[in-house]
């Protein structure tokens, strides 16, 4: 398999790490991730006229790729300039919509492409412990509508969201328990809805999320994403190009930090030389730049893997979640050890970029959690069991 980026895509990564170079610097970005809205409207309408959000959607829903090297290409670039605007939950909130929504649902992608419309995905639950067919939310069906109530943690841009994607049981008349992947069910449901009740905060690494209740929260019939109780083979096809879009962006991410760390082993001295002339430094950064590549190689995997059969196409994406969480850690801990304390202040970048790599490690599923369904997916009968 070719695995050269095409000039479209090479045209891509240059547009946008030239405008994230020139319009995203660090201290722009800085201000950005400490506002009170934790992004900026104005820098996510131009993501968007430059076509980033496009990027991640194929002809077919309006955008112009979509394939999992354009997923990777883009969110590298984000990674690189630590961007805050809310790229993965449009790519995983689109991607459901695009698997399983109606016309009606799948007519709002322009929305989501063109930024006008932001959405956030409300699925983790307090006690969840990254299991995503954990889900203690309920949705019944009251008239000619739904009631949902339940609770929601660590909503990305949660209050800023249009409209969230909202994962609840409807199977609650079957046998069973909070961990079958039967009976749930997604659903779109407005921001602004009587009984959503959101608490936002700010995160340790840039921008904001949000906890969020729903309080006997009614809506249409029309509200129902897919067919009920097909929720979760939606929610797993979409959040698997989210993992494949954490991984590209710990890399950009990587990237960033292992240039960082060599250009101070260049420029600090002691002893009258520069400390990366020691050896003891140079072998460390060595190990370092074999790490980087081999999560490198896992985000290629993934992307080629992305449309193959489930079995195949979950492994490579856990195992690509499990070695940048391993790497990305490792990366973290040697680049800030590499520059002794100056690593941890907040003027220098590093720091941050360094904050991005432990947290990326906890979305979607830690590496403890991705190895161990690594290794589960490859039990005799359960790679396929679904499709």
């Amino acid at each position: 398999m070719n695995f050269q980026h095409t000039e479209e895509r090479r045209m891509l990564a240059d547009s946008l790490n030239r405008f994230i170079a020139d319009q995203y610097g660090f201290d722009t970005r800085d201000k950005i991730a400490r506002s009170d809205e934790g992004f900026s409207a104005d820098m996510w309408r131009r993501f968007a006229e430059l076509g980033t959000i496009g990027a991640l959607f194929p002809e077919a829903h309006g955008g112009f790729g979509g394939e999992g090297f354009d997923v990777a290409v883009v969110f590298e670039a984000l990674g690189r300039g630590l961007v805050v605007e809310p790229f993965l939950d449009t790519l995983i909130v689109g991607r459901a919509l695009a698997h399983a929504g109606s016309d009606a649902q799948q007519a709002q992608l322009a929305a989501l492409i063109d930024g006008s419309l932001i959405a956030a995905l409300a699925h983790d639950e307090p006690g969840s412990h990254y299991e995503a067919a954990r889900v203690a939310t309920r949705a019944v069906k009251r008239g000619d509508g739904w009631v949902l109530q339940g609770a929601k943690g660590v909503v990305q841009h949660g209050e800023q969201a249009d409209v969230l994607l909202v994962s609840a049981r409807t199977a609650l008349d079957q046998p069973g328990n909070e961990s079958d992947e039967a009976g749930i069910s997604l659903f779109l449901v407005p921001r602004g809805a009587d009984g959503v009740k959101v608490r936002g905060y700010r995160k340790i690494d840039g921008g904001r999320a949000a906890e969020v209740a729903l309080d006997e929260v009614t809506l249409g019939m029309d509200a129902l994403v897919g067919a009920e109780g097909s929720g979760f083979a939606t929610l797993e096809h979409a959040t698997g190009y989210g993992l494949l879009a954490l991984a590209a962006e710990a890399v950009g991410a990587m990237d960033v930090a292992r240039d960082d760390t060599l250009e101070y082993l260049r420029t600090r001295k002691q002893f009258g030389v520069p400390i990366g002339s020691f050896q003891a430094l140079q072998h460390r950064m060595a190990d370092l730049l074999l790490e980087i590549e081999q999560a490198r190689s896992a985000v290629i995997n993934a992307a080629a893997a992305i449309d193959a059969p489930r079995g195949e196409r979950e492994r490579a994406l856990s195992a690509a979640k499990y070695s940048i969480g391993r790497i990305g850690a490792r990366v973290a801990e040697e680049s800030i050890q590499l520059h002794g304390g100056i690593g941890m202040t907040w003027e220098l970048r590093l720091s941050h970029y360094a904050k991005r790599l432990v947290m990326i490690d906890h979305q979607l599923g830690d590496e403890d959690h991705h190895l161990a369904r690594y290794i589960a997916l490859g039990a005799p009968g359960r790679a396929e069991a679904r499709t």
